[in-house]
């Protein structure tokens, strides 16, 4: 009983830290479909921004030409039923967002990628942005110092071609940093 009550606490403990940091984060439980996309949006971001604070980098700013970017990915896999992050015509994440104005007067930019999906409790911007911690590719682009700004978005069906049913969430943010 002891040793049981003891892992129980010791869990307890460790989950902490994880709910404490959703907790702060205005909807980071809520699930697509039932919240709007700007909801969930702000809290993805919001999740990446204390996950940045916690290794002492700046939150980035969101960005409506990266948002924009995102938004059309997400579209994008949910309408020609795939995932990934390089489109069936071909299409990188770099070559959807230099036809923008995002690097107007730039001299340079840098872009990163993260796309995820999930049904049930694992679609919700908690889950998904601890997924992306888990995976150290992600990983390194969340915590990139580099990057400046994101868009973010989400949908509430995930492609069929991952044969988990419609309901769900199909999750893009696009990291970015203009270089003058």
């Amino acid at each position: 009983m002891t040793v049981a009550l003891l892992c129980a606490c010791l869990l307890a403990l460790a989950l902490a830290p994880a709910q404490a940091q959703a907790a702060s984060c205005a909807g980071a439980q809520l699930l697509p479909g039932t919240a709007s996309a700007a909801a969930l949006d702000k809290a993805t971001l919001c999740l990446i921004d204390q996950v940045r604070a916690e290794h002492g980098l700046r939150a980035l700013r969101a960005n409506r030409t990266l948002r924009a970017v995102a938004t059309a990915q997400v579209t994008s896999m949910v309408r020609a039923n795939y995932f990934a992050d390089i489109r069936p015509t071909g299409q990188t994440p770099m070559s959807l967002i230099v036809v923008t104005h995002y690097p107007a007067h730039a001299v340079g930019i840098s872009i990163g990628q993260n796309i995820a999906w999930g049904t049930g409790t694992f679609a919700t911007p908690e889950h998904i942005v601890a997924e992306w911690m888990a995976s150290p590719p992600h990983r390194r682009i969340m915590l990139s110092s580099e990057y400046r700004d994101a868009g973010v978005a989400v949908s509430s069906t995930v492609p069929s071609v991952l044969d988990v049913g419609h309901l769900g969430g199909t999750y893009a943010v696009e990291f970015g940093v203009r270089r003058f």
